[in-house]
């Protein structure tokens, strides 16, 4: 880890964790395999923040008993106003309050507790390092991950984002769809392990400009198509630099069903516990 000038402002990790979830409420404070989800996800911003230095954690919710949670283990926590609808408006609102703006915002959703803080760390330093307004991670996918990844599409066409990628990392394109088309296949199949598909981690560390206005920009044609956020920043001209990542044995979207939750257990019993320093 290569520590920043100490006079510089710290960057910031926001943990938006909601109350209020229709399939599953109170869930940053649901036990999974004996610790909270909310303890969980705190532990990886504290450790990613501690790798990347001069990086602050705090928790952003709607509900006092989370708000309470959070600082039981020792980590800041603000109220942040229920009407915002999404994991970056409650990170902007926490950086905006801030009595010193945060060069780099990292969005870590509360119900992502198998995040790799190595991650983290990657992705502000990728920041500090580039001119671009935004990073976040992708996966290049191994053939049978393709196979998977488009027998669940079969059944779920809106499960998972794929990203095409230049090839100097930045982000051409997002979609639902998986991308790019693969023309001769099998070719490609016999003279490769992995496929040319990346898949998208939702993760994001914004420079602080950026979010800001992306919050102030109403909502763009193709993000409203396919329903991802990060299409704003490339329809309105703003360069994402995306960042390599290995895939992981504990690999899940964020928990947000009773199922999620159980298979966020089955991973923890088949692989053990993510090496984290728990609070």
């Amino acid at each position: 880890m290569s520590e920043p000038p100490a006079d510089l402002a710290a960057d910031l990790i926001v943990v938006p964790a909601r109350f209020g979830s229709s399939r599953l409420p109170g869930k940053p404070l649901i036990d999974i395999a004996g610790r909270t989800l909310l303890s969980r996800v705190v532990a990886i911003a504290r450790e990613g923040a501690a790798r990347a230095g001069n990086v602050d954690v705090v928790v952003a919710t709607d509900d006092s008993r989370i708000l309470d949670h959070a600082q039981s283990l020792g980590c800041a926590a603000v109220m942040t106003d229920p009407a915002i609808s999404s994991g970056s408006g409650r990170a902007w609102a926490v950086a905006r309050d801030r009595v010193v703006a945060p060069p780099i915002i990292v969005n870590l959703q509360g119900d992502a507790p198998f995040v790799q803080p190595a991650l983290i760390e990657a992705l502000i330093a990728a920041l500090r390092g580039s001119s671009c307004s935004v990073a976040t991670p992708v996966v290049q996918l191994p053939w049978p991950a393709l196979d998977a990844m488009r027998q669940h599409k079969a059944a779920s066409p809106f499960s998972g984002t794929t990203c095409a990628r230049g090839a100097d990392g930045r982000a051409l394109w997002f979609s639902k769809a998986v991308i790019p088309a693969i023309r001769d296949e099998q070719r490609l199949r016999d003279t490769a392990p992995l496929s040319p598909v990346f898949r998208h981690i939702g993760l994001y560390a914004y420079r602080f400009d950026a979010l800001r206005r992306f919050e102030a920009t109403p909502p763009t044609q193709y993000e409203q198509i396919e329903g991802l956020e990060q299409l704003r920043f490339l329809e309105t001209g703003e360069a994402i630099l995306t960042v390599a990542a290995e895939a992981m044995p504990h690999t899940m979207s964020g928990i947000d069903t009773p199922a999620d939750l159980a298979m966020a257990e089955r991973l923890i019993a088949d692989h053990g516990e993510p090496q984290l320093s728990w609070v």
